[in-house]
């Protein structure tokens, strides 16, 4: 995401203030095509999504990656477990 703002959309296009929308996961290109088409957007870009190898290095040297850029699919489900460690919680 950051070589797309700072070298096509800066550097190329020469807008420094972008108004972006995210779209991830299963929607994906399918999803840009129907926003280009129908939604009033003038561009649609689909990036790939961020190697494991590359966040650990990020990680490594303390850095910290663009917004959107560690998104993954499926999310796990909101909500609360609950797990007892003790036997005999609860027991009289």
């Amino acid at each position: 995401m950051s070589l797309l703002s700072e070298r096509v959309l800066g550097g190329l296009l020469g807008i420094t203030d972008p108004r972006l929308e995210f779209v991830g996961g299963a929607r994906g290109v399918d999803e840009l095509e129907c926003r280009m088409a129908h939604g009033g957007f003038q561009a649609a870009f689909a990036l790939h999504p961020t190697r494991m190898a590359d966040l650990i290095r990020v990680s490594d040297a303390g850095a910290v990656m663009p917004p959107k850029s560690t998104w993954f699919d499926p999310k796990v489900r909101s909500g609360l477990a609950v797990h007892l460690l003790d036997d005999d919680a609860g027991h009289a």
